[in-house]
């Protein structure tokens, strides 16, 4: 029997899609149920249509509910994808609100903004981790945020770090992960933002035309790496879906 396998992605706004990661879920057989709340499509009250949830990044901080009214609706999904097991990606906004919503805490960073390719470290948590496991020490990702993770939910296990972000990759309960940086995208989307975010990140001691730079001179083992971890991660969202429909 062939399970249909779909997936829920909340995009925050425009030029923040699934990217990268998205090509390898549908490459894989997974279809993406795509919603945009930021233009008026409303998110399903819940997971039962869904064997995963990929939360994407975005502009906003994970508490601007003013700003963007449907982060309480996300936060819900995710406390439902937490106690079902539903296979759960958060990334950069979206690895916040998973912390978030489940008691951990964000700030505000100091330092200014991370912006570029940036390696990050293996910690002893990877090992073993059926989506990370396999993620080199000193893999590059691609950066973008001006908020930082500063304290992880009760009982996450970290899985990667970073010399200026302490919490570059986490996971929480069986099937739930958070990530920091931006495994979907490539030198032409950092463009993009580069251009969007150019005084902001000047502003604050960033070199936005280094950082698009260093993704673009990173982005062969950029696909090289986060497409494994994409793939991985679609093989847990296919296994949940499996597992359910025998259930």
């Amino acid at each position: 029997m062939v399970v249909a396998v779909a997936v829920l992605v909340v995009e925050h706004e425009d030029g923040a899609g699934a990217g990268l990661v998205g090509e390898r879920l549908a490459a894989d057989g997974i279809r993406l149920d795509v919603r945009r709340p930021w233009r008026g499509e409303e998110l399903p009250a819940g997971l039962a249509d869904h064997a995963g949830l990929l939360v994407l990044g975005g502009s906003v901080g994970c508490r601007d509910d003013t700003a963007a009214p449907w982060l309480a609706p996300v936060r819900e999904l995710v406390r439902e994808a937490v106690r079902r097991e539903v296979p759960l990606l958060g990334i950069c906004l979206g690895g916040q609100l998973v912390a978030d919503a489940l008691g951990g805490a964000v700030a505000a960073r100091p330092r200014g903004p991370e912006v570029g390719s940036v390696p990050v470290r293996r910690l002893p948590g990877a090992a073993g981790d059926p989506v990370f496991g396999r993620v080199p020490d000193g893999a590059p990702a691609a950066q973008w945020h001006f908020d930082d993770i500063t304290r992880l939910p009760e009982g996450a296990v970290p899985l990667l770090g970073g010399d200026a972000c302490r919490y570059q990759a986490y996971r929480v309960g069986a099937a739930a992960w958070g990530v920091q940086f931006h495994p979907e995208v490539d030198g032409d989307a950092v463009a993009v933002w580069a251009r969007a975010d150019a005084a902001a990140v000047r502003g604050r001691g960033g070199d936005p035309d280094a950082a698009v730079a260093s993704v673009r001179r990173d982005g062969e083992a950029l696909r090289e790496v986060w497409g494994a971890v994409a793939g991985a991660w679609g093989g847990v969202v296919r296994e949940w879906a499996a597992a359910d429909a025998a259930r």
